[in-house]
């Protein structure tokens, strides 16, 4: 018997089986930084292409944002043009365009603010504190309404 088999008793394949194991085990750890340095820089590249295509589509909203301005100013003043020439006072086809202005835009806030309950994360804040706040066997918890916790979340941010 040589000195290999004495030190080692298991049959020849299972030490070639081990040794390759082994060795792809080492080969992996030697490639690891390679495969992780490429994820990193396909990562960043792709982080630049997304600031500038950010960037892009900013300048592209503020254009969409100034032409459509552009636009409903020139709707209402037809509008008014229109009730002027249909006989309407220059002061009554104004307040009109006002009037229905203001009510479009205290729309617009009443909706923006019943979603800014949605900002606090509602749902995932309640399956995140499932476990922290442990109850009596037998005891139900009770559950507050969306509305509730949003208009705690709004209190409580207004005070700040």
């Amino acid at each position: 018997m040589t000195d290999d088999t004495r030190r080692d008793p298991a049959p020849a394949h299972q030490r070639a089986g081990r040794e390759s194991l082994l060795d792809l085990a080492r080969s992996i750890w030697r490639e690891l930084p390679a495969l992780v340095g490429d994820r990193v820089e396909l990562l960043s590249l792709e982080l630049q292409r997304a600031g500038h295509a950010l960037v892009k589509v900013a300048v592209l909203a503020g254009s969409a944002v100034i032409l459509a301005l552009t636009a409903w100013l020139a709707l209402w003043g037809t509008l008014v043009g229109l009730l002027i020439a249909l006989g309407w006072p220059a002061a009554a086809a104004h307040a009109l365009v006002v009037l229905i202005n203001a009510l479009a835009t205290a729309w617009a806030l009443w909706r923006a603010r019943s979603l800014l309950k949605l900002l606090g994360l509602p749902a995932t804040r309640r399956h995140l504190m499932v476990g922290l706040h442990q109850q009596p066997a037998g005891v139900v918890p009770r559950q507050e309404s969306v509305d509730e916790r949003g208009a705690a979340a709004v209190g409580s941010a207004a005070t700040r």
